[in-house]
């Protein structure tokens, strides 16, 4: 704190400060406003539980449609992260950036064009004979090389080049000359360095290297479709508690309103209507609640599916949640989730990088053993210097040629040992994760075997339980039709019934979950939803297309199409496909006629969501 305060007067940068800024004695600070240069305007402020009256439309979204949103605004892949979305780390890029390593590996087998040219001049200084003066003979010329050189697949090094050296000196017994030469060459190492696998292994090791980034990719947009589905569910399930906790609200709210009508009379005593209204404000806060969780879960699925956080729109799911037994083979699930699952096939990719690099650190370890050729054609061509005369030889008349054999090996080869040694516990430890990877997928299947059929099984025994809680419910009502009822009773049976609509809807979402987890856990949620990358390599290693001003040019993701229809799309709401209505015909009774010395004020209406009726008439009751 008290060095930034120190430095809070210290020059700033500007956009226009200076690529190289010089070397100061203390810190320069950039302005935020020069700093945060990627900026978009705000769009409009969201919804919340206390927003009154807002300006909002309905939107049925299928769960169909909310997949395709996120496969368009994946550029960036999110997560589910509790009541929102986080970045996983992982872009539609990264596997283009990973092709770039191949291209680097087979650069070093492209052949290298060498041209070099030197000029010279040196001046040795003698005396003369006579003792009487100091002389000097002057030398001076050009040195030029030119060739191409070229490494192929066996470890062998192939060169060719032509030589010219120019000498001429200011001495009366000289000549200008040049001596030009034509050399061909070829080096073959004979044991470390030597063989195509092991020159080869550097490109494989980069291919298996990009594979892995796809598998990656190709992860975590198993995880995104995953997330997608979850957080849809999510907001059905959100939705089915507000209206089981508006209904809650409206039943209790109606019995505090009944008993304080009563205690005007002096049929109630005040306990019975401080029961009741503590029963209300209970369910009162509940309901507000679940308002909230409905706007947190709408606001996790637009954070996933790239949408802004406020749009004027209430997201509307239309695709009813399955009810459908859906049995599995263990035997295959277990065998497709080995063949399938993006990170069991990645460490399989490792262990088969490993492999290569074994294979070149052993290669590396042997002695240096190389055999040499090289035959060279010399040629002259000068003009003496007193006489004028000149003087030429062709290439063919002398020549020069070298065979041999060059060794060498550190004494230790500690080095390289080690390095072997390194790999091959790599190769160990690789083997060891895959086994890991595959006993940690047959208990994950396991677990998602279990929560299937515990979340079905919950699913029937809670539907039974609102049935028999509706039941307890209109018996209730009938007893308080007679004015035999105990109060208590009543609000118990209701917020029984409410409790179980909830759990009911809790259970189903949680069996739609996990189908969608199992997909995932087998590595089969993108092909059973019509998800195909474009032959199965996604992300293109060139331009797309020409490219345009302001768009990115390299790489160029091909826009995502339409995935195939699973889920079947209802023109209503998800949630009706609980039967939200049976429950009109219920509890609810009118409201009696007000005494004539009643002076309560009427209680407060309660805070709805944006999407949900006003309070209904009092003659329009559920009945």
């Amino acid at each position: 704190m008290l060095a930034a305060l120190a430095l809070h007067d210290a020059p700033l940068f500007s956009q226009d400060h200076e690529l190289v800024p010089p070397d100061v004695g203390q810190i320069r600070w950039p302005r935020e406003e020069d700093a945060s240069r990627f900026r978009r305007p705000s769009g409009p402020a969201p919804v919340t539980v206390a927003t009154v009256d807002p300006q909002t439309e309905e939107r049925y979204l299928s769960l169909d449609e909310a997949i395709r949103l996120s496969l368009q605004h994946s550029e960036v892949i999110r997560v589910l992260a509790g009541v929102t979305a986080a970045n996983s780390g992982r872009t539609i890029y990264d596997t283009a950036i990973a092709v770039t390593p191949i291209d680097v590996a087979k650069a070093r087998f492209d052949p290298v064009f060498q041209a070099n040219t030197s000029f010279r001049r040196t001046e040795t200084p003698f005396v003369n004979p006579t003792g009487t003066s100091i002389g000097g003979i002057a030398t001076g010329g050009n040195d030029t090389r030119v060739g191409v050189t070229d490494l192929n697949r066996f470890g062998g090094t192939a060169a060719i080049f032509g030589n010219n050296r120019f000498d001429n000196q200011n001495n009366a017994n000289f000549f200008t000359a040049d001596r030009p030469s034509m050399e061909v060459s070829y080096t073959q190492p004979i044991l470390a360095g030597a063989g195509q696998r092991a020159n080869l292994a550097p490109i494989v090791v980069a291919r298996l290297q990009q594979e892995q980034s796809y598998f990656q990719f190709k992860g975590a947009m198993q995880n995104l479709v995953r997330d997608t589905i979850t957080a849809y569910w999510n907001l059905v399930q959100a939705r089915t508690e507000l209206w089981a906790r508006e209904i809650q609200v409206e039943q209790l709210k109606f019995s505090f309103e009944l008993k304080a009508a009563r205690k005007k009379r002096e049929l109630d005593d005040i306990k019975d209507v401080a029961q009741a209204k503590a029963a209300y404000l209970n369910a009162r806060g509940l309901f507000i609640q679940a308002q909230g969780s409905v706007l947190q879960r709408e606001a996790a699925l637009r954070n996933l599916i790239g949408l802004p956080p406020e749009d004027g729109l209430r997201l509307v799911p239309s695709t009813p949640p399955t009810r459908d037994r859906v049995e599995f083979r263990w035997d295959e699930i277990v065998e497709t989730a080995q063949a399938r699952r993006p990170d069991i096939i990645e460490l399989n990719l490792v262990l088969q990088a490993d492999q290569e690099t074994l294979i070149q650190r052993k290669n590396l370890a042997r002695p240096s053993l190389d055999a040499v050729a090289l035959h060279r054609w010399n040629g002259l061509t000068g003009t003496a210097i007193a006489s004028g005369d000149h003087v030429d030889t062709g290439f063919n008349n002398h020549t020069d040629w070298t065979l041999g054999v060059n060794f060498s090996v550190p004494l230790s080869l500690r080095e390289s040992r080690a390095r072997v040694r390194n790999t091959e516990l790599l190769i160990t430890k690789d083997r060891a994760n895959i086994q890991q990877a595959i006993h940690q997928t047959e208990h994950a299947l396991a677990t998602s075997l279990r929560s299937l059929d515990l979340s079905l099984e919950q699913y029937e025994a809670y539907r039974e339980a609102r049935a028999a809680s509706a039941e307890n419910v209109v018996a209730q009502m009938a007893e308080r039709e007679v004015g035999r009822v105990i109060f208590l009773n009543q609000l118990v049976a209701i917020t029984e019934w409410a409790n179980a609509v909830v759990a009911e809807a809790q259970s189903l979402i949680s069996y739609n979950n996990e189908l969608a987890n199992l997909e995932q856990q087998t590595g089969t949620i993108l092909e059973t939803h019509g998800i195909r990358f474009v032959e199965e390599r996604f992300a293109s290693i060139g331009p797309h297309g020409w490219c345009q001003e302001e768009m990115y040019c390299y790489p160029k993701d091909l826009n995502p199409e339409n995935n195939a229809d699973k889920y079947q799309s209802l023109e209503e709401p998800s949630e009706k496909s609980f039967g939200l209505e049976d429950f009109q015909r219920i509890p609810g009774t009118p409201l009696p006629a007000p005494l004539p010395d009643q002076t309560e004020p009427p209680l407060k209406p309660e805070k709805r969501m944006p999407d949900q009726p006003a309070e209904p008439d009092p003659e329009k009751r559920r009945n």
